[in-house]
């Protein structure tokens, strides 16, 4: 027998039937040792429960926006996952902090940032979550990894990625080899 609690606790696990849906989600880095926080970010991507990773960028160098500090290095990967938005989010901020991340103000310099870019084709709104993010469209250093493993994938409101890319063109972008 099943109560209530118990279906409640499965969802938030990712159990209980969810439907799977595709997250994107953006990493960087710009203190320590910044690839290899992206490396092994992605393997704690990978390991997450009732989580696939689809797809993973290259690796881009960019200049921090709206901050100062050494460059960043930035990455998008793509995530089929049946854990809810929050309980997903929770996971980054989990792996953030066993990467030693630290909030001590606004656009500070970080061992590790992921951000839950898009989750499915939902707009969330809360006290701890917006999705989409909510500059995501006016970043090269988060759209052009995006339009590298989804180029079609819509923003909604703001149309395909790929058809976003001219607006960002003037901001510092590099590719790094593989």
């Amino acid at each position: 027998m099943t109560t209530r609690d118990d279906e409640a606790r499965g969802q938030a696990a990712g159990q209980g039937g969810r439907e799977p849906v595709t997250a994107y989600i953006g990493l960087g880095a710009n203190l320590g040792d910044a690839a290899a926080a992206l490396a092994t970010a992605v393997l704690a991507l990978r390991a997450l429960p009732d989580s696939e990773l689809l797809g993973r960028s290259g690796m881009y160098r960019t200049a921090p926006v709206d901050a100062s500090g050494p460059d960043y290095l930035n990455a998008v990967v793509a995530l089929r996952t049946a854990l809810p938005a929050e309980v997903l989010l929770d996971a980054l901020q989990d792996i953030e902090r066993a990467h030693g991340r630290e909030r001590p103000y606004h656009h500070a310099p970080r061992t590790l940032d992921l951000d839950l870019l898009l989750y499915g084709d939902a707009s969330i709104q809360t006290p701890r979550l917006v999705v989409p993010h909510p500059r995501l469209h006016e970043r090269a250093f988060v759209l052009v990894p995006l339009a590298e493993i989804a180029p079609s994938v819509a923003l909604p409101g703001r149309g395909a990625v790929a058809d976003l890319l001219a607006g960002v063109a003037g901001q510092r972008i590099e590719r790094l080899p593989s």
